[in-house]
């Protein structure tokens, strides 16, 4: 799964403890580990959605949509928010409208309103972009710098592991039973979890309030003009604006089939399989992402991340092709190992895409996560071809990603100014 990322320098460490730094980076991963798993469960919700309110895909698609659209919207007013507060008070306001966004499942239940689940996930998914603008710089500046990149890998681990639980969580108590639930119950099922994730995200709020952490202060902010004209720049750079629709074209791709899966699995072609037992092997999909991140980090030493990215890219695409061509067994095991080769993408993509950028690189970063609307954008696209041509066509979108992903492994992501 795509997280937000801001570039920071190391500096402003107070209270130089290394047992306080790891205290308070088992924090963070807790974090990580809830925003993944979060994020994760709009693929269980998405279906459930759909059969509750008898939605075509493009309708459902709005899931992705209004979640995603969230980071577009609210990535840079989160980064003004975190350099005015400081990373700790920043986070704790993300846990609280993160929160706010899952309570407001309940009255949407109550009333079972599409467009009230709609608002709900807007709100939680701007809080949980909050976060991750806060998170991610603070655990790389949380200790020595040359260790940064590994701290961030650690924490991202737990990321995954989140979004590779929640679907067994999700079939568990959302989907299960489904297919012979009234209306009222299918709406009510959502209750129970989500009332669960409000009170886990409010007692980490609090707990965060109270906890003494290492003092980390943002860099200072530039002044309006100079941050104009910073990214105006930035934009001349080829490989940064290609890794910015590389960027599009993953996160895009990613979502989308992750999306679809449960209701690709249901079609009588593949393999008829009732929702909450396809919602299973979702966990195959993101623990394949997982595992993929230690596979391609020992790969990449004897191999350039460039040459891995258009393999892993060109791997994913034969895949897409292999479902969407096949039936059975087949197509069930092409669409889930897909997962494997998308776990390299995004953080291969977002170096290469700001490698050798200097005082642009901030700015290369929010543009990149600005780029993470690809997440609601091509779920959206992929609906619409679903309901014109049928869910196993429309997966030729996710192939033009991959395509796309690969020409820039291959070629464009070498530098021209």
């Amino acid at each position: 799964m795509a997280t937000a990322n801001v570039t920071v320098t190391n500096t402003g460490v107070s209270g130089k403890n290394e047992s306080n730094y790891t205290f308070a980076f088992g924090l963070v991963s807790a974090l990580f580990f809830m925003f993944g798993f979060i994020t994760c469960l709009n693929d269980i919700l998405l279906p459930h959605l759909k059969a509750l309110f008898t939605l075509n895909y493009t309708q459902a698609s709005m899931v992705a949509f209004c979640f995603f659209g969230a980071y577009f919207i609210v990535s840079l007013p989160a980064g003004k928010l975190i350099r005015r507060l400081g990373y700790k008070t920043g986070t704790i306001i993300g846990l609280c409208i993160t929160a706010l966004g899952c309570l407001l499942f309940i009255p949407a239940a109550e009333l079972q309103s599409y467009p009230f689940f709609l608002f709900g996930l807007f709100i939680l998914a701007s809080g949980i972009t909050i976060i991750q603008v806060a998170v991610n710089p603070y655990v790389s500046i949380l200790g020595p710098k040359e260790t940064a990149s590994s701290r961030l890998n650690l924490a991202q681990a737990f990321n995954s592991l989140g979004t590779t639980l929640a679907p067994l969580f999700g079939a568990a108590l959302i989907l299960a039973g489904s297919e012979t639930s009234t209306a009222a119950q299918k709406a009510s099922a959502v209750k129970g979890p989500y009332l669960f994730l409000t009170g886990a995200l409010i007692f980490l709020a609090v707990f965060l309030w109270f906890v003494k952490l290492p003092t980390i202060n943002p860099p200072a902010s530039t002044s309006n003009s100079e941050n104009k004209k910073i990214r105006a720049e930035a934009w001349h750079y080829r490989h940064l604006v290609f890794g910015a629709i590389a960027i599009f074209c993953y996160v895009g791709a990613e979502v989308a089939i992750g999306s679809y899966i449960v209701n690709f699995l249901n079609l009588p072609s593949v393999m008829s399989m009732p929702e909450h037992e396809a919602a299973k092997l979702l966990a195959y999909y993101w623990g394949g992402a997982m595992g993929g991140r230690f596979i391609g980090s020992v790969v990449m030493r004897k191999a350039g991340p460039a040459r891995i990215l258009t393999l892993f890219a060109v791997l994913a695409a034969i895949l897409v092709i292999a479902a969407m061509v096949s039936t059975g067994t087949f197509a069930m095991v092409a669409i889930l190992s897909i997962g494997l080769f998308n776990s390299i993408m995004f953080p291969t993509i977002f170096t290469l895409a700001i490698d050798d950028l200097g005082e642009h690189t901030a700015a290369a970063s929010g543009i990149l996560c600005m780029a993470i609307v690809g997440g609601a954008i091509v779920p959206l696209l992929q609906g619409m071809l679903a309901d014109k041509m049928g869910l196993q066509q429309s997966f030729f979108l996710p192939i033009l990603c991959y395509l796309f992903i690969a020409h820039y492994g291959y070629k464009g992501h070498k530098h021209a100014h």
